[in-house]
């Protein structure tokens, strides 16, 4: 059973990692291994973040595991795999000891004359999420709820179809105030199963207009931005914020997971 199924009641925290760019691993595993000592319960590792390329996230899981002993979710996108490939990777997967994953269709592949990339999509997410449970896998899937086109309502169609698949867990995209974690709350309260809600600490004000203007699916409120942009320190307000948004996770959610960006895990410790 997945670690974040196995106790009903108590409240999970997962880590956002991005494998290393390359085949040398080890100091990533480093500071991972030191902060495995702090209050949280397993890692959740991405797969090709903005379509480009990482190690295996599925490889870095399983030395993930083996190094901090802490178990790590592994991502799985319909973008890089064809159907054959993905039902491989899926059986790698619980072989290595991995089992869970989080079906995502992936960013959309980067498109110039220098390295030109196919995007596969040979199944759907929901073929996927199929595909996991007949490998005995506990899968999760991601709820983007594009604040910026209001796209809440559309998001909840495709997260009760994902649950309809066999979803067993939902992870949100970062959520930076009460109002937007209340509607999420509201709008998937008849699901009925565990949310996960995202927590991505802001380092300055440069970092929340990239995220605000440029990322699709994040939001930051007008208010917030003010605040990092009149603040003495704008990293500090940046962890304040985060503590704010996981006690509010614990209000209202089954989880958070923490996305620490530009690997600055040495912010984790505060915020935890």
């Amino acid at each position: 059973m997945s670690f974040l199924l196995a106790s009903e009641h108590k409240f999970k925290i997962t880590l956002e990692v991005v494998p290393p760019a390359g085949v040398n691993g080890h100091a990533l595993l480093d500071k991972l291994d030191a902060l495995s000592r702090l209050a949280f319960d397993g890692f959740s590792v991405a797969s090709n973040p903005v379509a480009r390329p990482r190690m295996s996230a599925m490889i870095f899981s399983h030395l993930l595991q083996e190094r901090t002993g802490k178990p790590a979710i592994l991502h799985l996108t319909v973008r890089d795999h064809n159907r054959l490939g993905l039902q491989a990777e899926l059986w790698g997967a619980k072989a290595l000891g991995l089992d869970t994953i989080i079906a995502v269709t992936g960013d959309p592949s980067a498109r110039n004359s220098e390295n030109k990339t196919t995007t596969i999509n040979d199944l759907t997410v929901f073929e996927l999420i199929q595909m996991a449970a007949g490998a005995d896998l506990c899968a999760g899937a991601v709820l983007d709820f594009r604040p910026e086109v209001d796209g809440l309502e559309n998001e909840i169609h495709r997260i009760e179809r994902k649950a309809d698949a066999g979803a067993r867990f939902i992870v949100t995209q970062p959520v930076y105030d009460r109002k937007t974690a209340r509607r999420l709350q509201e709008g998937l309260n008849h699901i009925n199963i565990p949310i996960i809600m995202g927590v991505l600490p802001l380092l300055s004000l440069k970092h929340a207009s990239f995220l605000h203007n440029k990322v699709a699916g994040i939001a930051v409120p007008d208010a917030l931005q003010r605040e990092m942009a009149t603040t003495n320190d704008p990293v500090s307000t940046g962890i304040q914020q985060s503590r704010q948004m996981l006690q509010l996770a614990k209000e209202l959610f089954s989880g958070a997971c923490i996305m620490p960006p530009f690997d600055r895990f040495d912010i984790l410790s505060e915020i935890l």
